[in-house]
């Protein structure tokens, strides 16, 4: 496993990351989440991510009880607010962010977490609102950095206006060879501002796999044909972009690798990225795609990939 810095932070992160997204605490039973979450660690994976709102806290306690018995500082953990925790607790108000960073501390049985991420813009609160909370709860001590997840260039280019208060260090953007809207302005603004991306759904929620063919019935023991994980994934499985991704696997045998770890591998030849985060319902899964971490790919491989599903992709 390869490492890269996160942004202007002092924090190290692995290439792969675990997620905690439509699996854990949700749609994937408990053992089996809790092998996954031991297999990371086996793999060299120290970067953790979730979210308050993921079966509203049971993602988050899950993580609590499998990460328990680790050294706190064997592994970077990560979580996230703004997404409704119930009829009326939402948002990234003063009062949400302290009472949300609270409560995840709670279920994640830890005083602390590494970075500590708005899942959305709440166009309901003035930023200067949020990042002094955020601010604070960093001053505090119950979170060491701050990101965001999917705000605009201009969201994010009015956080980096304010002074006075903690910057923010990351981006989670979706990016994929199927989903590159990150590059044409948040990516470089991210890079020219200390922040890396992490990467969510680096494999367009399994599509990239090359698992899912055209035409077949979904496998009964895939994400697609799951009732709990599968309504998020619908948009890829159109037949156009499936048949694209069939014509990717002889570049992924050319290069040696599967097409999962092609696809992971294609999202960390860019350098603003930190890590990707996979998610894994079967340690096997897990393994697999920490092993496109320091994969070496003739670039030629990745040009032809991005033509290939130019006509396909969906940003």
């Amino acid at each position: 496993m390869k490492y890269r810095k996160l942004g202007a932070s002092d924090l190290t992160v692995s290439e792969i990351s675990l997620g905690s997204w439509l699996t854990y605490g949700v749609g994937v039973e408990a053992d089996r989440a809790k092998a996954c979450v031991a297999k990371a660690f086996d793999l060299g994976i120290n970067f953790i991510d979730t979210a308050n709102v993921y079966g509203r806290g049971a993602a988050e306690t899950m993580l609590g009880e499998a990460l328990a018995d680790q050294p706190r500082t064997s592994y970077v953990l990560a979580t996230k607010l703004m997404g409704p925790m119930s009829d009326t607790d939402r948002g990234l108000s003063r009062a949400q962010v302290f009472k949300q960073i609270d409560a995840s501390l709670r279920r994640l049985r830890t005083d602390y977490v590494d970075l500590y991420q708005c899942h959305r813009y709440d166009p309901d609160t003035p930023l200067e609102e949020t990042m002094q909370a955020l601010s604070e709860i960093v001053r505090q001590g119950k979170a060491r950095y701050i990101g965001f997840s999917e705000w605009s260039p201009a969201q994010i280019s009015a956080s980096f206006a304010l002074t006075g208060m903690e910057r923010f260090v990351s981006s989670q953007p979706q990016y994929s060879l199927l989903w590159r809207r990150p590059e044409e302005k948040v990516i470089p603004l991210c890079a020219a501002n200390g922040v890396s991306q992490i990467v969510w759904s680096p494999l367009a929620q399994g599509v990239l796999s090359g698992k899912y063919l055209p035409g077949d019935k979904l496998l009964e023991d895939s994400r697609a044909a799951s009732d709990s994980m599968g309504q998020w994934m619908q948009t890829f499985l159109r037949p156009d972009i499936l048949e694209s991704v069939q014509r990717l696997k002889p570049l992924a045998e050319r290069a040696g690798c599967t097409l999962a770890q092609f696809s992971l591998a294609w999202i960390l030849r860019e350098p603003n990225v930190a890590s990707a985060i996979v998610g894994a319902s079967r340690p096997e899964q897990l393994e697999e795609n920490a092993g496109a971490s320091g994969l070496a790919v003739d670039p030629s491989l990745f040009k032809q990939a991005e033509d290939i599903v130019a006509g396909a992709r969906l940003g």
